[in-house]
């Protein structure tokens, strides 16, 4: 695996999304009960940023048209298909001399 530091735990507020571009590549962290989430920061509806959005019921939640996407798997929310999804990447929390750092695997991603 490849990992790559997006931020530290203490730049994250639960509940809320965090933006973070790496290299042009923008990614939208939450914060839930502890757990990372990192999915795509483009809404697959209508172009909006993820990052603006908050956390209901385990989704992330668009700002600009309130479209839920599913944190662990990137699907919409009561959607059947697979038309409208987000990627989801696998993240980790790295513990070194005392600070907490977001990372992701860009090498491969869950969804």
């Amino acid at each position: 695996m490849s990992w790559t530091t997006l931020c530290t735990m203490d730049e994250l507020t639960e509940g809320l999304g965090k933006f973070v571009d790496i290299g042009g590549k923008e990614f939208a962290i939450f914060l839930v009960d502890d757990q990372v989430h990192v999915i795509d920061n483009l809404c697959p509806h209508a172009g909006g940023s993820m990052s603006g959005g908050y956390v209901d019921d385990g989704c992330a939640v668009c700002p600009w048209h309130g479209w839920a996407f599913d944190l662990k798997s990137g699907g919409l929310r009561g959607s059947i298909g697979e038309s409208e999804m987000l990627k989801v990447y696998t993240s980790r929390i790295l513990d070194e001399s005392g600070r907490r750092f977001v990372q992701i695997d860009l090498s491969t991603r869950r969804i």
